[in-house]
């Protein structure tokens, strides 16, 4: 940690504190370690904690977020629904406002894939500015993924439709953080311009 007192003229570079760095990466390695056996649905077979770090990475580069317990959440915002992490775990180990956030942006499993996405458009107004963001980061991610590595038995439609209802979701979100909200306009145009390409080759 930077904490010299600089000479007249020289910058002063400010780190998070040790403990923010410690919970972010804690929550790093429970995700990791949560989503071991899991890879994403694309034919690269990525590793799935690769969509949490990055959904982390673009809530802290593009969106300029600090909030340690929103970075953290956004790590751990799949754990509850895709691993057997239930939110008693959660808010033992990271505590009420991280397990919150993820609870916050947690599908119901029970409902089917329908009622799920209706949920969630439906709930985003609602929802806290962290958790919001969180919701936005993941959208991003999500559609950059269906663009250049889609699920293996997902075809055109099913792509087309993912991408309107992620716009729908993130119009449902609301002005919450201006840069994220660029960054998924211009992500979608990317992937649909993507799709319509591969479309034309067939």
């Amino acid at each position: 940690m930077y904490r010299d007192n600089p000479c007249p003229g020289e910058t002063t570079h400010t780190e998070a504190p040790v403990s923010d760095i410690a919970l972010v990466l804690r929550a790093a390695e429970f995700a990791a370690h949560k989503h071991r056996n899991q890879q994403r649905k694309g034919s690269s077979h990525r590793p799935y904690i690769g969509h949490c770090i990055e959904v982390a990475r673009i809530l802290a580069e593009a969106g300029k977020v600090e909030d340690a317990n929103v970075l953290a959440a956004a790590l751990l915002h799949d754990t509850v629904e895709d691993t057997d992490t239930t939110r008693d775990e959660l808010r033992e180990q990271f505590g009420p406002v991280i397990d919150d956030l993820v609870a916050e942006v947690t599908d119901d499993k029970t409902l089917p894939s329908q009622q799920r996405k209706d949920a969630q458009e439906a709930h985003a107004p609602h929802i806290s500015a962290g958790a919001k963001v969180i919701k936005l980061a993941d959208k991003i991610s999500n559609v950059r993924e269906i663009g250049v590595d889609p699920p293996e038995t997902w075809d055109v439609k099913r792509r087309q439709e993912y991408f309107a209802w992620a716009a729908r979701v993130v119009a449902a979100v609301g002005s919450i953080n201006p840069e994220l909200e660029r960054l998924f306009a211009s992500t979608l145009d990317t992937s649909t311009r993507i799709l319509l390409a591969q479309t034309a080759e067939d």
